[in-house]
């Protein structure tokens, strides 16, 4: 890699890293004015599925737009929007507008739903800009680099809002937010190389037929539907982070501050045991390890949803990050080792309907569960729907239960 595309790259990773920690600071602000404004659990289920909603419909054919146009000006353009949707936040906390509370509520839906915008063109850029503009035996150590950064900012991000909101207020945090937002846009801007669109061959099927293919592969592998299934559900009724603020306020009584330690813990715990599996790798008992690992997932849910003491709970949702970072692995490398290398961008963008599904409308339905039982039986009520899970995946799937990475590897060749 010369000095020239050395320095783009660095760029590209300092523009994301900025992105990745403008909204995970968001997320906090957003979260906890919500609630403040509204006392309403299902409100907070409603933030995440305006988020959900054009993360989830555009996703597929975000990554069937970026593979034809340009990867680097579609970053620029979805980084605006994000500062749009930044500004509309600040705006509706300035007290110079004085708008009413209906009016601020409506604003931050709208933020929400602009992230959502910006977030379904993510992903898909970053996997098509990084293998293009860094040489092929430096794509491993590319990624490594991108992966920390991404990491930093998940465990720094919630911390960093939550204590800007302690100490100086929405209204003033959201100002930050812009900064950092416009301080990443700027950085984008200055990557000298352009990447111009790829050439599609004629023989490719229509869009439709595309997609649909990738779908149709998931949904008949005898591994893959099952253990996307199993990480769907686990966390789309286990996942709490849509009770967080609630927690943070009604139960534990730390405020946004403690809401941005709260938030943090699972990346953090992610991050550890990411470290940690660098140098022990899981391939043998693959299986073994992917089903228990949800279930301590599901276990460490179970000990947040039940716990008043603040350490207690922080230790919980570190625990949930890190088995939720050996599923993840063990998930990812499946995903990569049965792809047929002309399938492998359809099967991804699969792949990411998934996790979406169970990010962003896991909060929906935290909010919504948590209106009808109560905050405290909705966590525990994911929490056993997560082992419920778990036990039914083992026993009916039961290639599932012994995957080997080695025979999902030889098989595909």
């Amino acid at each position: 890699m010369n000095e020239a595309t050395l320095l783009d790259f660095k760029k590209l990773m300092t523009a994301r890293f900025l992105y990745t920690l403008a909204v995970q600071m968001q997320a906090i602000l957003l979260g906890w004015q919500m609630y403040v404004l509204t006392q309403d659990p299902l409100f907070l289920g409603f933030v995440g599925l305006a988020e959900a909603l054009p993360a989830l419909s555009l996703a597929m054919f975000a990554g069937y737009f970026v593979d034809r146009g340009r990867p680097i000006s579609i970053f620029r353009g979805l980084i605006s929007l994000s500062v749009l949707s930044a500004v509309v936040m600040f705006s509706s906390q300035s007290h110079q507008l004085g708008l009413s509370n209906h009016q601020q509520i409506v604003c931050l839906f709208a933020s929400s739903f602009l992230t959502g915008l910006a977030r379904a063109f993510s992903q898909p850029t970053m996997f098509t800009i990084v293998p293009r503009i860094v040489k092929r035996d430096f794509l491993p150590k590319a990624s490594a680099w991108m992966s920390s950064s991404m990491q930093i900012a998940r465990i720094s991000g919630p911390a960093v809002g939550g204590l800007l909101y302690g100490f100086i207020g929405i209204s003033n945090s959201s100002l930050v937010l812009c900064f950092i937002l416009i301080a990443a846009l700027i950085t984008v801007v200055s990557i000298r190389i352009q990447l111009l669109p790829l050439e599609i061959s004629q023989s490719y099927k229509s869009p439709k037929e595309e997609l649909l293919s990738g779908a149709k592969f998931v949904f008949n592998h005898p591994i893959l539907f099952p253990a996307l299934s199993l990480d769907m559900i686990s966390v789309l009724f286990g996942g709490v982070t849509a009770l967080l603020p609630i927690y943070a306020a009604k139960i534990l009584l730390v405020g946004p501050v403690g809401l941005g330690m709260l938030r943090a813990s699972p990346a953090a715990g992610a991050a550890v045991t990411s470290l940690w599996l660098t140098s022990f790798e899981i391939r043998a008992q693959a299986g073994r390890f992917l089903l228990w690992s949800v279930a301590g997932f599901g276990v460490c849910i179970l000990v947040f949803s039940l716990s008043h003491i603040y350490i207690l709970s922080l230790l919980a949702l570190f625990g949930s990050g890190a088995f939720d970072s050996v599923s993840m692995i063990i998930r990812s490398a499946a995903v990569q080792l049965a792809s047929p290398d002309s399938m492998r961008g359809k099967i991804s963008a699969v792949n990411s309907m998934f996790i979406g599904s169970s990010n962003e409308l896991g909060e929906f339905e935290s909010g919504v569960a948590a209106s009808i039982l109560g905050t405290v039986p909705a966590a525990v009520f994911g929490g056993v729907i997560c082992l419920l899970t778990v036990a039914t995946v083992t026993l009916i799937s039961p290639k599932l239960r012994k995957l080997n990475l080695d025979d999902l590897e030889s098989s595909k060749n």
